[in-house]
C-alpha cells in the first residue's frame, strides 16, 4: 500500500477516484495531445496519441488525460522534462516509475494530476499494446461497462494504493488484448 510521504507532493499520493464519463475528456485530450505534440516535435517519431479511459467515450474514470508520446530514444527524457516543466509536467524517475518500456510525466493544476503522458518507442509492444485497449473498449459497449465496474470496485478497495489498483486491472486487459486481432 503506498503510504503518504512527508517529503511527496501531494498529487503523489491523492486518491484514486472514479467518475462517471464526461464528453470534455475528448475536447481536453485534443487540446492536450496537440500542445505536447508542438512542444516535443524535436523528438517525436508520430502523433501523439490519448489512451486511457478518458479516451474512450461513455467510459467512467479517473479525470486524468493519458497521453503517449512516440520517440526513437528514450534517452531524450531528461531534454523533455526541461521543455514540460514549464508547463506544469513533472518527471517521474525511472527509479520511481519502475516501467522500463517508458519514461512517466505527470502534468500537475491545482495541486492534482491532471494528465499523464507515456513517451515509449512504437516499437515497443506496450505502445501498440495501450492502442489496442483503447480501441477494442471503443468498438464494445459490453467492454465499457465490465471495465467501468471492475475499476469502479478496485477504486473503494485501493483508493489510497495505485499500484494495487493498477494491478488489479491486469488480467481484464490481457483478457481484452488476448481476443482482439
Amino acid at each position: 500500500m503506498t503510504t503518504p510521504d512527508s517529503k511527496q507532493p501531494k498529487w503523489a499520493g491523492e486518491r484514486i477516484q472514479i467518475v462517471d464519463y464526461d464528453p470534455a475528456w475528448v475536447d481536453n485530450g485534443v487540446r492536450e495531445r496537440v500542445r505536447v505534440q508542438d512542444l516535443l516535435k524535436p523528438w517525436l517519431t508520430g502523433e501523439v496519441e490519448h489512451i486511457g479511459s478518458t479516451a474512450v467515450p461513455g467510459l467512467a474514470a479517473k479525470p486524468i488525460l493519458d497521453l503517449q508520446a512516440p520517440v526513437s530514444d528514450l534517452s531524450a527524457s531528461d531534454a523533455v522534462a526541461a521543455v514540460l516543466a514549464p508547463h506544469s509536467w513533472h518527471y517521474v524517475p525511472p527509479e520511481l516509475n519502475q516501467r522500463p518500456y517508458r519514461r512517466f510525466y505527470v502534468k500537475v493544476v491545482d495541486n492534482r494530476r491532471a494528465a499523464h503522458l507515456h513517451l515509449m518507442s512504437t516499437a515497443s509492444a506496450r505502445w501498440h499494446q495501450q492502442l489496442a485497449f483503447r480501441d477494442a473498449l471503443r468498438a464494445d459497449p459490453d467492454l465499457i461497462r465490465a471495465y467501468a465496474r471492475l475499476k469502479t470496485d478496485l477504486a473503494v478497495r485501493h483508493r489510497n494504493d495505485r499500484e494495487a489498483y493498477t494491478v488489479g486491472k491486469r488480467r481484464f486487459v490481457e483478457h481484452v488484448l488476448g481476443c482482439t486481432p
